[in-house]
């Protein structure tokens, strides 16, 4: 019956993904892997090369661009049941912790959408994988195996850190601290991971450490405390991994912190505070910072295991047994409900008609970009112009998706995001009418006065989703001006925008 669920839920995924267009922020992964540098200012190369895998072989399609998504989510699941099964032994464990991955939103539904976490997702479960196996063989390889797939993981997503405190822990908690510390194995596995890490470093020092800097002022950026941004954290993670499901993961949690720490249990004490570190520090920045939605998602598939592992615990450690067939009907009903959760989110968005959260929804309010598409298409043919110019990356990304390299587009600002990216056509651009699309009021950047470029007003286009307008944009005929394609550090041409507010809101400078 596990087996048929998952083939059932993996078919889902596949539907979803060729069904539903691209949203913005995949467009714009995309859009890396056309590319041949060795990062990127926003995150590590490696959800580049999991979207260029997909559509070397199913070509730029919707399938091509989440191929690897489902893959992910098939091996991480393998990869969950393996460590279940090494840990307990337990059949009924290893088929809890494999559904809990299917019931939960983001796993069972959203692993088709490509982001950056789901090519953090398995190496960090691999990474896990491989210090269990440690712990049941006692061969110190194991560790090198496990700094393999802790660089893939740094390639992928630089939020891994923050479960480098469960690796320590594994090594210094439990007695055989000793060994390991004398052991060359970890010292070797960490030079594996630096190494496998350097393409990263290399490239951040050819670009003035520009990938760091990024990501360290959204760390540290501080801003008045908000319990709305603490119950936008909370009500996620009830979300994408859901309502039953989310306090039978962290109630096992509890119960493997306490068994590991107490008993010196290097496994227990690995798996609890690999995902309990993280939580906690997500919950702390939720004080003064809206969290992503996806950036806690690396650590819930350990956290399930965890949680199956405890289950088969329990009676073999002699709890009473109403609170076994507590935690067993809890475990169950999770599943049902968060099973049955993910099928209804994707017939809403698949079948449904209807718009039930307006301009809120999170994947309509990324929808309907083919009626700007298809205004910007007749307005070229019209003007006459052969080439685009965007002033933000999302619509940059879906118009460069749309047109998939027949017109060249180019984001005019935030040139800091496209380090290294390849000649985009500038034949094409320089001295020839282009196109301006931009969403409405981005169009009155007043970033076009420090530029020669003459703006003729062409029309107003609205973006749609069941009915409901998402979003308006600005069509506009420019001549006179050709865009620079990488400007000096220090120009508001070069500056990205998310990187300039937030650290504002860190130094306190007004906006």
């Amino acid at each position: 019956m596990a087996i048929g669920i998952v083939a059932a839920m993996t078919a889902l995924r596949i539907a979803y993904a060729c069904l539903l267009d691209l949203r913005t922020d995949e467009a714009y992964y995309w859009t890396w892997s056309k590319e041949s540098v060795l990062c990127f200012l926003d995150h590590p190369p490696m959800i580049a090369w999991f979207i260029r895998l997909g559509t070397t072989i199913f070509g730029d399609t919707n399938f091509g661009v989440r191929f690897a998504g489902i893959l992910a989510m098939l091996v991480s699941q393998l990869l969950l049941a393996d460590i279940v099964r090494r840990v307990v032994g337990s059949t009924r464990a290893i088929v809890l912790a494999v559904l809990m991955m299917e019931a939960a939103l983001y796993y069972g539904l959203l692993m088709a959408k490509v982001s950056p976490d789901i090519a953090l997702i398995p190496f960090a479960v691999a990474m896990m994988w491989s210090l269990v196996r440690l712990a049941e063989s006692g061969d110190g390889r194991w560790w090198l195996a496990a700094g393999f797939f802790g660089g893939l993981a740094l390639l992928s997503k630089f939020t891994v850190v923050l479960m480098l405190p469960a690796v320590l822990a594994f090594m210094l908690v439990p007695s055989w601290r000793t060994r390991w510390l004398t052991s060359p194995y970890p010292w070797i596995a960490t030079l594996i991971a630096l190494t496998l890490f350097s393409p990263v470093v290399i490239w951040n020092a050819q670009h003035d450490w520009v990938s760091f800097k990024f990501q360290l002022v959204r760390a540290t950026a501080t801003h008045d405390v908000s319990l709305r941004t603490v119950g936008d954290y909370i009500g996620l993670q009830f979300g994408l991994v859901g309502f039953v499901l989310l306090p039978v993961t962290l109630s096992g949690l509890v119960l493997m912190t306490w068994r590991g720490y107490r008993n010196g249990d290097a496994v227990a004490i690995l798996l609890s505070t690999a995902v309990s570190v993280p939580f906690l520090y997500f919950l702390w920045k939720s004080l003064s910072l809206r969290v992503g939605d996806t950036w806690p998602m690396f650590m819930w598939p350990t956290g399930f295991a965890a949680a199956a592992v405890n289950i088969a615990m329990l009676p073999r450690e002699g709890f009473p047994g109403w609170m076994i067939r507590s935690t067993v009907f809890w475990a169950r009903t999770a599943i049902v409900t968060g099973i049955a959760t993910v099928v209804l989110v994707f017939l809403y968005y698949v079948a449904a008609p209807w718009n039930f959260i307006g301009r809120a929804d999170p994947i309509g309010g990324e929808a309907g970009y083919e009626t700007v598409v298809a205004r910007a298409e007749a307005e070229l043919k019209k003007t006459g112009a052969t080439w685009i110019a965007t002033t933000d990356y999302r619509t940059y990304a879906m118009l460069r998706w749309f047109f998939n390299g027949r017109v060249p587009v180019i984001q005019i600002n935030e040139r800091g995001r496209f380090q290294g990216f390849a000649d985009p056509g500038i034949a094409l651009i320089a001295g020839h009418v282009g196109l301006y699309v931009a969403r409405e009021p981005d169009d009155q950047s007043p970033l076009w006065s420090a530029t020669t470029a003459v703006r003729e007003p062409l029309e107003r286009v609205a973006r749609v989703w069941r009915g409901v307008v998402m979003d308006s944009y600005a069509l506009e005929k420019l001549t006179g001006w050709t865009p620079e394609l990488a400007p000096p550090p220090d120009s508001p041409l070069f500056r990205w925008r998310v990187l300039a507010g937030e650290a504002r809101a860190a130094t306190g400078a007004p906006a």
